[in-house]
């Protein structure tokens, strides 16, 4: 097969109708084998995008990388024309199939215009695509062709199931929002005729004038193999095909249209044998015909099967394979005839008839739209969702809409995601021809020292702007250089001087410009951000790093940013203590940022510490709490003084009801917004300078960079005195708990609240809408020690209290030791509970190791959600909750237990409560007589508040140096 030239990929970039930006979940080694890249023979073997040692290791993918193909085919231009060869340039991105890699999938899908979805025929809909087949319909599950069939149909019904889904959860929003515009213009036009009826005396809303809701038609959403968007294939076998090669195979030996044919080769229609008419189900009178497709087609691929490798025989019948060769007009090659084995056989035989990489990329040809039409149906949705889509500029938003690519036009690109290649690898520091010449030598080091002074210097200047992107450390645009353009040829890169609009390429110079996705405009004013996108998975799992030889510190750091730099979902965090802390997605996940970080970025030996679970702290009213410490002043009340006796603070601490924690946690914007704006207010009113202007302008650039509409006071005010009215039986608790609020806690936006139910108010109202009395009262009482002289030492103690519960936090000193430790007794006085990190793990298994399944999940305290049996196969869905911090090595083991007959998927699913007092202890005359004074049964809460505070060097209760001081061998000396 010859190679490719990259010039002819380079030329086919310039016809926008002619290029197919694709993404795909599969094994796409018979693609790359079609353009020479690789040899047939290995096609299917050979991991040719997966160029990491790891990836070629464990057999999956974990980065995505791109690849340009090149693909030409006969088609006609109307349907009497003389078919005519045409070329077409395939973008193809290949992305990770493993949850820990969903935010590679998440970028490569926002570049595509289409992608293929691969569903597994054995194990159906499953959570994540799996990269290698554990079984065939024909070798392993050996179904008939009728049977095979039967299940087919089943699966695409579970696919149009997830996909109607889908469609019906889009249509219920977009009706939502149809609703409230129409209450608004019926709002807006009562308002107007409240305005007239105060002149003439009359009334009338016109409520006709509003549109009614449009209905979307779903029709062309579903998979159908009667309209071509359905491929049939084997990855293993190599061989793939879709209804319309076969309608055309049996367009003259039936004498039915192709057209007519493809409608009724799928679905419930039959042959009549005497007559050779299509039957639908009614016209069958009882007759037990097969319908088409197992007829036509299913059964010719069985038969090659039998007649190859034997099907369930388990020999072939070389007579049947020549009879097979002369009917469908192939030749094999004499090696191939003669080869004994039986696998050379089929799959040469079926990529000769229905090869997979012609089927496929038909499809995507026919089925996936060009560039120019992909923008004109995506781009709207796409800017309206962006930060400031109102302020986007109407030429750019044309533009791009329109596929203009006059050179009048603004230049937008949108960048995707970061890639790390080593300088060595670029194409213009690769040696070409041997080595290089001293003439070549001194022009290469002349270009490059002008190449660093240039960039130097662009970089400083900022009177003109070659292009727009997100800045590293500021929301603010940045004005960037591009150095080079490259076409992306999955491994290798190659050179380009110029890209069209609509390609898929890599871009330099971006380098400190960019963290990790970005937009490109050519056009400051009214530009574009189309950086946002959803990663789908968040980072939970933490380690702590620090170089084996200290010298290092510089390089791990700068290794450190540039991992988060490449990684969508890798962050990076450095603690008050000192600590480096990695974030990353989950187990797997944290082994490939670390090798990257060891080998590729910090180039030095890096030591990582255990893994770091993160926690909450949380009070509960429980049944067999014990008696409150003060019984007159009620659970939760505390009265406390400080060390010099001077102070005494009373408080109580109460559980907050979850449905006012859950809006506090999701308008967490507004609260910090409110905080800003008090802040300005009083700065301004204490120093005389106006600087609340410029406090609101500044929020106004945050919400507009983040697209978030922020409640107003009044707004946030209204929504949380509702949220505490609907709570119930507590109701008259927080009747006024919303005027008396004093401070959001931790960091001034936690689901935390300070309340002051002091007659006087010493601390202030965080929700007043005038705080001139607070300030007026503060000013007076400067020179005079009164209670509201520690208002501000006893908000930043709450702040403390929050930030680190008493489970797992440190104590400092003396108003501010003294609240927090009265916050801290007030907590212990009701059961205080830990909240733990779960993930939702989602398993496929087979009967056979069910019951090691379940073994694992319950030594690891999993808690079973559901067990389904998939229908038509012998595997079961278990999906569960596991405890993050019991995760590490849960999928090794499971593979182990089970002989790698099931993996799991583990999805960070949220915090559940441990119900479990870390603390308890026997009290009750019935658990002092089961379990005696030192209740010997394992507390799980208690392990897990130890073992972090063991990490933290906190003093551990129960933990003695030394036990037994008389056994010491010193004392025989």
């Amino acid at each position: 097969m010859p190679i490719v030239n990259p010039e002819k990929l380079v030329a086919l970039q310039q016809n926008a109708q002619d290029i197919r930006n694709i993404c795909i979940l599969a094994h796409v080694m018979p693609l790359i084998a079609t353009n020479g890249i690789i040899s047939p023979k290995l096609a299917g073997k050979i991991r040719y995008l997966d160029s990491r040692p790891d990836e070629q290791t464990r057999g999956i993918t974990m980065e995505s990388s791109a690849i340009s193909l090149f693909f030409s085919m006969l088609r006609r231009n109307a349907p009497d024309a003389t078919p005519e060869q045409k070329e077409y340039l395939i973008n193809l991105i290949d992305s990770p199939g493993h949850i820990d890699f969903s935010s590679e999938v998440s970028t490569a899908s926002r570049l595509c215009d289409g992608a293929v979805v691969l569903v597994d025929a054995v194990e159906g809909v499953c959570s994540q695509t799996v990269t290698v087949l554990r079984q065939t319909l024909i070798t392993e599950l050996k179904m008939t062709p009728a049977e095979a069939y039967t299940h087919l149909s089943k699966l695409l019904e579970q696919v149009n199931a997830v996909l109607g889904s889908f469609f019906q959860g889009e249509r219920m929003e977009e009706d939502l929002n149809w609703r409230e515009r129409v209450d608004e213009r019926i709002a807006a036009a009562a308002a107007k005729e409240q305005e007239r009826s105060e002149n003439d005396g009359s009334t009338s809303v016109d409520t006709e004038a509003i549109n009614e809701f449009q209905e979307k038609d779903d029709e062309d959403i579903y998979f159908a193999p009667e309209k071509n968007n359905v491929i049939f294939s084997s990855a293993i076998d190599g061989w793939a095909f879709t209804v319309r090669q076969f309608a055309s195979l049996y367009e003259k030996k039936l004498g039915i249209k192709r057209t007519a044919m493809e409608k009724v080769l799928w679905g419930d229609f039959y042959l009549d044998p005497k007559t050779k008419k299509v039957l639908g189900p009614k016209h069958l009178k009882g007759r037990n015909l097969k319908p088409l497709f197992v007829q036509l087609v299913l059964e010719q691929v069985w038969a090659v099967y039998a007649a190859t490798t034997g099907g369930d025989k388990g020999k072939g019948d070389p007579a049947m394979t020549e009879k097979i060769t002369k009917s469908l007009n192939i030749t094999l090659p004499p090696h191939i005839t003669r080869s004994r084995d039986p696998r050379a056989i089929l799959t040469t035989l079926f990529s000769a008839w229905l090869p997979l990489s012609t089927a496929l990329l038909v499809s995507v040809i026919e089925s996936l739209p060009s560039p120019p039409a992909a923008q004109e149906a995506r781009l709207p949705a796409l800017i309206d969702a962006s930060p400031g889509a109102s302020h986007v500029d109407a030429k750019i938003r044309e533009a791009m809409i329109n596929f203009k690519t006059s050179k009048e036009e603004p230049v937008v690109a949108y960048v995707s995601k970061m890639v790390s290649i080593p300088e060595s690898e670029l194409p213009e520091n690769k040696r070409r021809g041997g080595a290089l010449s001293p003439e070549e030598a001194l022009e290469m080091g002349r270009r490059k020292r002008a190449e660093i002074a240039r960039q130097k210097a662009l970089e400083g200047a900022s009177e003109s702007v070659d292009g727009i992107s997100d800045a590293l450390g500021a929301p603010e645009p940045q004005k960037v250089t591009v150095t080079a353009l490259y076409l992306l040829m999955g491994r290798g890169l190659e050179p380009l001087t110029s890209v069209p609009a609509g390609v898929v390429f890599g871009i330099g110079g971006l380098e400190g410009h960019i963290l990790k996705s970005g937009t490109l405009c050519s056009q400051l004013e009214g530009s574009v951000n189309l950086a946002g996108v959803n990663m789908g998975s968040q980072p939970i799992v933490r380690v702590a790093l620090e170089p084996a030889w200290p010298g290092d510190l510089d390089k791990m750091i700068r290794g450190l940013k540039l991992l988060v730099q490449s990684d969508p979902c890798a962050e990076y965090e450095q603690f008050a203590s000192g600590e480096h802390v990695l974030l990353t997605a989950g187990e797997l996940h944290l082994e490939r940022c670390l090798t990257d970080l060891r080998e590729r970025f910090a180039g030095c030996d890096i030591q990582a510490g255990e893994p770091i679970v993160p926690y909450r702290e949380t009070i509960v009213r429980a049944e067999d709490m014990k008696p409150p410490a003060n019984k007159e002043l009620g659970r939760g009340t505390v009265v406390l003084s400080s060390t010099s006796k001077q102070i005494t603070i009373r408080l109580r601490v109460r559980p907050l009801p979850v449905e006012v924690t859950e809006f506090l946690g999701k308008n967490a914007g507004a609260i910090k917004r409110l905080y800003s704006d008090r802040q300005a207010e009083e700065k301004s009113k204490k120093s005389g300078d106006d600087v609340t202007q410029e406090s609101t302008e500044q929020e106004e650039v945050d919400e507009l960079l983040s697209g978030e509409k922020v409640m107003s006071l009044a707004e946030f005010k209204t929504e949380l005195q509702k949220t505490f009215e609907g709570v119930k039986g507590q109701k008259d608790i927080w009747a006024s708990a919303v005027d008396q609020i004093t401070a959001f806690g931790p960091r001034r936006t936690g689901p935390n609240l300070l309340i002051d139910s002091t007659a006087d108010g010493i601390l202030g109202k965080f929700l007043r809408e005038d705080t001139t009395a607070d300030v007026e009262q503060s000013a007076a009482q400067t020179q005079t020690l009164h209670a509201r002289s520690f208002s501000d030492k006893i908000s930043y103690a709450f702040q403390l209290a929050t930030a680190q519960g008493p489970l797992f936090g440190r104590l400092t000193g003396e108003v501010i030791k003294t609240v927090q430790q009265a916050i801290k007794q007030g907590f212990l006085d009701w059961s205080p509970r830990l909240m733990l990190a779960m993930y939702s793990c989602e398993i496929q298994a087979s009967t056979e190791v069910l019951g090691r399944v379940y073994d694992v999940l319950t030594r690891r305290r999993g808690h079973i959600l559901s067990e389904s049996l998939k229908e038509g196969t012998p595997f079961f869905t278990i999906v569960s909750l596991l405890p993050v911090a019991l995760s590490f090595g849960f999928s090794d083991e499971i593979r182990k237990r089970t002989s790698g007959a099931a993996s799991p998927q583990l999805i960070f699913q949220g915090y559940e409560i441990l119900d479990e007092d870390p603390f308890w202890t026997p009290f009750t005359e019935d658990d002092l007589e089961d379990l005696g004074e030192l209740a010997d049964k394992e507390n799980v809460a208690k392990k897990y508040m130890d073992g972090v505070r063991r990490r933290k060097g906190l003093r551990v209760e129960g933990e003695k140096l030394v036990r037994d001081a008389e056994k010491q061998k010193t004392l025989k000396r």
